[in-house]
């Protein structure tokens, strides 16, 4: 890349830094409560919120590494998309409107409001920070491969550099704009996010006619694999155990989707469970005009710039995106991408940082510590030296995972969701007998399952692309667990009720079902 676009680079990110900078600095003046800091006063609309939730969940891996997958094998990059946006379907049909309902802060309200409340609290808080701190350290790698493709910067202290800076920034947001910063943050970036896909498309359409077969056609005769990227089998039809694996990867993505605690805490920032649902269905909406841009642009980059050429970049897979912008918008439209690829990062880790501090804060110190009797100025105060320790590990987790295949730290992350959290929230939601004992074997019956079964896996060990290739201690065949671990899960939840503990508390469970459906109760403004 020339100076000049490294210099151009530079200066579109550090504009949509400065801009949300101030703007977070703007809106820091309102956080006064809890409720301020945690869930924004519960003050925004469900269109405001279903794009902060587009925002916080489409990361850099939705944006650089779909485009790549399906750059480099076709039809199988993009069932990625397809289970992203039917995962969506689960959160508006079964979650949304309840868990806001029932709820207050942190999806720790809701598994504790009718159990034991010091070990469901403890549980739920660590299931959390395990699956924002995976999902922080990928995305903070994700910045130093970024760097040596963008901005030319290929040493390991440059991208250190980088990746600390990303952190800093990010903290900055977390500290002094709580969620309503970070909400702001991650609607402009939702908006800048979905302007790039967009304009990408109409500059690659606009060269082939606006003719999607020329395109394919096009691509397939680029492609080494030639047509067979144009239908199901390239990457996962192989042997029986890649199409397991692919079935594995997709239930921990479908399944994982609507349990992701910085997801989930976003129901709570609405006034009402109306605007809830409303929010899904702007953010499934805005997510599936997302992916079908991403089909259009990863097809376009096969057809023109070419897989070999993609997988020989710096970034590989993730550069498809990049060179296809510079191929048909130049070094403005390479500018752009790289902006926004950079401010993704941002808003995404942003709203894990604030979620994992949330519920280490709220639920942990003073639900447990202080056994539901914490000053509240002091609450917000303990999230906020929480995000830091937590900002701080993602920076040191980043820096040492640079280089790395951290698309298994994604997948982790899903698996862990779907394992620890989806199996307790349909539980406690829908079955009156479930109880204490039940909720803690799912959660930790899932989590730990789960973190076993990744650590024996190829993705750890045991093939050239394992995070350690040098070694080979893996026994499990699936490089995702979700198909063993998210049964598990639910497996456990049954046993731990049926083979006894404490009885369900029937007069707690008829308020729960109560506010559930109703909100009645909910104490939230």
């Amino acid at each position: 890349m020339t100076g000049a676009n490294q210099a151009l680079n530079l200066v579109v990110f550090a504009l949509f830094v400065l801009i949300t900078l101030y703007i977070v600095y703007r809106v820091s003046s309102r956080n006064v409560s809890q409720s301020d800091y945690y869930t924004a006063g519960s003050s925004f609309t469900g269109g405001q919120n279903g794009i902060a939730l587009a925002g916080d969940f489409l990361s850099a891996a939705s944006f650089l590494g779909i485009s790549g997958a399906i750059a480099v094998t076709g039809y199988d990059g993009f069932l990625y998309s397809i289970g992203w946006v039917v995962a969506w379907l689960m959160g508006l049909m079964l979650i949304a409107e309840r868990l806001r309902n029932t709820g207050r802060y942190t999806l720790g309200d809701v598994l504790a409001f009718r159990m034991r409340q010091r070990p469901v609290r403890a549980a739920a808080a660590n299931a959390t920070l395990v699956i924002s701190l995976f999902y922080m350290i990928a995305q903070m790698a994700g910045a130093g491969g970024l760097i040596a493709l963008l901005l030319d910067v290929h040493g390991a202290g440059g991208q250190a550099l980088v990746i600390a800076v990303v952190g800093a920034v990010m903290l900055f947001y977390v500290l002094v704009g709580g969620m309503k910063g970070t909400t702001w943050v991650q609607i402009i970036k939702a908006v800048l996010l979905i302007l790039c896909v967009t304009m990408i498309t109409a500059f690659l359409l606009g060269k082939f006619g606006f003719n999607l077969s020329a395109i394919l056609e096009r691509a397939a005769e680029r492609s080494p694999l030639g047509d067979s990227v144009l239908s199901p089998g390239a990457k996962y039809g192989a042997t029986d155990t890649t199409k397991l694996d692919f079935i594995s990867l997709s239930l921990a993505l479908v399944l994982g989707t609507a349990s992701l605690p910085h997801v989930l805490m976003r129901f709570y920032t609405v006034p009402n469970a109306r605007e809830a649902r409303r929010s899904v269905t702007w953010a499934i909406w805005l997510m599936a005009t997302f992916y079908l841009c991403t089909l259009v642009i990863g097809f376009g980059a096969m057809a023109l710039v070419g897989p070999e050429a993609i997988a020989a970049a710096p970034g590989g897979e993730n550069s498809a995106a990049p060179l296809l912008a510079f191929r048909v918008g130049g070094t403005v439209l390479l500018g752009i991408v790289a902006a926004v690829a950079f401010a993704t990062i941002l808003a995404v880790v942003a709203g894990l940082t604030i979620t994992a501090s949330a519920s280490f804060a709220h639920d942990v110190y003073a639900n447990v510590i202080k056994r539901g009797d914490a000053d509240p100025r002091t609450e917000v105060r303990v999230a906020r030296m929480t995000a830091v320790v937590i900002g701080v590990l993602s920076i040191i987790g980043g820096i040492a995972a640079n280089g790395q295949n951290v698309a298994f730290l994604v997948a982790l992350a899903f698996a862990i969701a779907a394992s620890a959290n989806l199996s307790t929230i349909i539980y406690s939601l829908f079955w009156k007998r479930f109880n204490t004992r039940g909720t803690l074997w799912a959660m930790y019956g899932g989590l730990l399952s789960c973190l076993v079964l990744i650590l024996f896996s190829p993705a750890v060990s045991g093939t050239p692309t394992s995070i350690l290739a040098g070694v080979d201690f893996q026994w499990f065949p699936l490089s995702n667990p979700g198909l063993v671990s998210i049964p598990l899960s639910f497996l456990f939840g049954y046993l731990g009720t049926v083979l006894g503990g404490d009885p369900a508390d029937q007069r707690k469970q008829a308020e729960m079902e109560v506010r559930a459906l109703t909100g009645l109760g909910s104490g939230l403004k």
